[in-house]
């Protein structure tokens, strides 16, 4: 039988990638003044998400998930906000238009600040201080004073989430998500590259179609899917303490959820079975995100899966699968077969980033474009070969001109990276390479679409 939960039973067990705090009873203070806090989500929302993301591991939808590696408080705009929400719109009416199947947008947006590091300290110079954890904890310039993990850093991101996730259903519900605005929403930087002249074709054919459907009095009057979108929110679940918090009992359900995003998901270095975060979002009514690394055995997968879903609820448990382009064939499979042998409904997901990353002679940590681009690919050919549904990609981007991954159709090289490279820690697709990356899923959604009709034709 499962243990009794609670939001604070986490704190009994091991756990990893939490800072020390100088003075713990500031962290106390804040982290209760936070419980008085307005949720920023709702349970309602988080219920909606989940029956979308039961419709993609049923092979009826397709979810898309990306934004920021991590947010940061200095580039907090609300361009940045709009351009970032507007390339996942471009990539969802590409990948609608080729798939034939609704896109569940989903953003690392409005809550994605904390980071996993891969040791605690960092040397410079002779001089060693804590790891930059992510602007909710610490300060990413290398002194004593930024490094030290301020709690008052908590209410700043959660102000900036709550005013992000404004302006988000403002977008999104306001009428600029409405799909006669499909040619406005190219970025200017992008409107003569290859994969901006593409969408701009697929721009034109998705206005006429919608001409034809007022001709047939289908407009966004009589049909609000036209001018609105759903669009939630998520974040890396790692700062448990925030996360308590901002979990509240639902009115309607008496259930508890997480009212900071509307999923949250647990990383490769926190996914330990016995650990504080699989304890923490076992308990919580969101759905969940479940990072699988190359380092994940079947079994463990198998227990993760029970633990976290006990009730096998479709819609439930996302897998984001990130193992490096080399490396994804030999094991994913594997992890696969045995999720169809215990009949689990799960969303398969592809993270091609964080298995890819590279550094450079000059220092410069990177992507290269071209590994990101196959890992996906290989991600929807096992799909193919297994009869199981490729539900999606989650990825780091921005809709900003920078230039932190290697290659794409702008050809980036290791001497451009030092012109634009702006990102507090990991490597992010720019816009350009983003819709790239939304051309090359469309062919292999079109593939499968094809490949669904022939067999329902020979049935």
């Amino acid at each position: 039988m499962a243990q009794p939960w609670s939001p604070s039973s986490w704190r009994g067990r091991p756990i990893r990638q939490v800072p020390e705090y100088p003075d713990p009873a500031a962290l106390v203070a804040v982290e209760t003044r936070l419980k008085t806090y307005p949720p920023l989500v709702f349970a309602g929302e988080a219920r909606n998400l989940t029956a979308g993301l039961a419709d993609v591991a049923e092979g009826k939808a397709f979810l898309l998930q990306g934004g920021d590696c991590a947010e940061s408080f200095a580039e907090f705009h609300p361009d940045n906000i709009r351009d970032t929400f507007r390339v996942l719109l471009q990539m969802s009416v590409v990948l609608t238009y080729a798939g034939a199947l609704p896109v569940v947008k989903l953003g690392r947006i409005a809550g994605q600040f904390a980071k996993p590091r891969s040791a605690d300290t960092e040397t410079q110079n002779g001089v060693t201080l804590p790891s930059y954890r992510g602007d909710n904890i610490n300060g990413i310039e290398f002194d004593e004073v930024s490094r030290a993990p301020d709690p008052a850093r908590l209410m700043q991101a959660y102000m900036q989430s709550a005013a992000t996730l404004n302006l988000l259903r403002a977008f999104a519900s306001g009428g600029y998500a409405d799909l006669h605005n499909v040619h406005r929403w190219t970025l200017g930087f992008i409107a003569g590259s290859p994969a901006g002249e593409r969408y701009r074709a697929l721009a034109g054919r998705i206005t006429e179609t919608l001409e034809f459907m007022e001709a047939c009095g289908i407009t966004p009057e009589s049909t609000p899917q036209l001018r609105a979108t759903d669009f939630y929110t998520s974040h890396e679940a790692l700062l448990l303490g925030y996360e308590q918090a901002m979990t509240r009992i639902d009115s309607t359900s008496g259930d508890w959820y997480d009212t900071s995003a509307h999923l949250v998901w647990i990383g490769d270095r926190t996914r330990n079975l016995d650990g504080a975060h699989v304890e923490f979002c076992r308990g919580i009514k969101n759905p969940i995100g479940l990072k699988c690394g190359p380092s994940l055995p079947e079994d463990e997968l198998l227990k993760l899966i029970a633990a976290l879903n006990p009730e096998n609820k479709a819609g439930r448990l996302t897998l984001i699968c990130r193992f490096g382009s080399d490396k994804i064939a030999d094991k994913l499979p594997r992890l696969i077969r045995a999720v169809k042998r215990e009949g689990a409904k799960v969303v398969w997901s592809c993270d091609p980033m964080h298995g890819n990353t590279v550094s450079t002679q000059s220092g410069f940590k990177t992507r290269p474009f071209e590994r990101i681009l196959k890992e996906v690919k290989a991600f929807f050919d096992v799909h193919r070969a297994e009869g199981t549904h490729a539900g999606g990609v989650h990825f780091e981007m921005t809709g900003q001109n920078v230039t932190e991954c290697l290659g794409g159709a702008q050809a980036i090289s290791e001497e451009d990276l030092a012109s634009r490279y702006q990102t507090h820690c990991d490597p992010r697709l720019n816009a350009n390479q983003a819709l790239e990356l939304a051309f090359l899923m469309a062919e292999s959604l079109r593939t499968e679409r094809m490949k669904d009709a022939r067999f329902a034709a020979s049935a």
